[in-house]
């Protein structure tokens, strides 16, 4: 069987409802991950915090794009960064995303009062 390709989730924003590690935990997690034999270390995903000014979008999704670029230094089956959500794509694809997720500008808001 192949290795299951993976991601590593990073808490780009520092939030507490939020999922991954800290940037300052990549590497060491990198390491561990690319040593695992049934692992493919893959790249990056993170979800930052919701910001309204472009400018701010990008310069977090920036941050995201150098460490991915570290990331692809040192492991060469890395080539996958998972940022940008419906209201933030345009700068995550600016900084070099390179899969979005954007659910609600296809297919509308989620109607959360629905069971």
């Amino acid at each position: 069987m192949a290795p299951l390709n993976v991601l590593i989730q990073v808490n780009i924003s520092d939030e507490q409802s939020k999922s991954g590690i800290a940037l300052d935990a990549l590497d060491s997690l990198a390491a561990e991950v690319s040593a695992l034999p049934n692992l493919c270390l893959r790249g990056l995903m993170a979800i930052p915090a919701p910001e309204h000014e472009y400018a701010r979008q990008f310069a977090v999704a920036s941050q995201m794009a150098v460490a991915l670029a570290r990331l692809k230094a040192e492991y060469p089956t890395v080539d996958t960064l998972s940022l940008g959500m419906s209201d933030d794509m345009e700068a995550a694809i600016a900084a070099g995303s390179t899969m979005v997720r954007i659910g609600t500008a296809i297919f509308g808001a989620r109607d959360y009062t629905k069971k």
